[in-house]
């Protein structure tokens, strides 16, 4: 079983200026919480790849690339959904360089690699996590699964109720 990784510490590699390394690790992301529902990040430990090159006046150029989903329940008809998400992300951190050159993920020479896939994976969710692209949802009527429901699934529209008073008007 592999290792997780939750930081990784970028001054260890002893980088010298315009060097780079590549590394594979494993990381874990916690669960999320959207609308009100908890949606896991699998699998448990997501095989990453980071990139780490150093720049000039002491700083660090990084890569982090890998693939998860995120499973929980669809949000048109409740049903499991589990989309797969491919994340490549980019930080800059360069000392000094003012706040467009300086990621919240470095401090002291160390990644917080965990905090970075975490945040990453979340810019990277849609509005709404589905079961798939053409999910129908729920009838609002009746609240069948209009996915698996006959074709033509409909129901009778009983009069308006906002205009139920309009009924008792007589015109003579």
């Amino acid at each position: 079983m592999a290792l997780r990784t939750d930081t990784f510490d970028l001054g260890g590699l002893r980088l010298s200026s315009g060097e780079g390394r590549r590394v594979e690790l494993h990381m874990s992301i916690p669960p999320f919480s959207l609308a009100g529902q908890t949606y896991s990040v699998q699998p448990e430990l997501i095989g990453a790849k980071l990139d780490i090159s150093r720049t000039t006046g002491g700083g660090y150029a990084l890569g982090l690339r890998f693939e998860a989903s995120v499973a929980g329940p669809c949000m048109r008809c409740l049903e499991p959904a589990a989309p797969t998400f491919s994340i490549e992300a980019r930080e800059i951190e360069q000392p000094g360089g003012g706040e467009e050159l300086s990621t919240p993920y470095v401090e002291d020479e160390v990644l917080d690699v965990e905090a970075w896939a975490r945040d990453a994976l979340a810019l990277a969710l849609p509005a709404k996590i589905m079961c798939r692209a053409e999910c129908a949802g729920l009838c609002p009527v009746c609240g069948e699964n209009l996915n698996t429901a006959e074709p033509g699934h409909h129901h009778e529209r009983g009069p308006d109720p906002r205009w139920a008073k309009l009924s008792e008007l007589r015109l003579e």
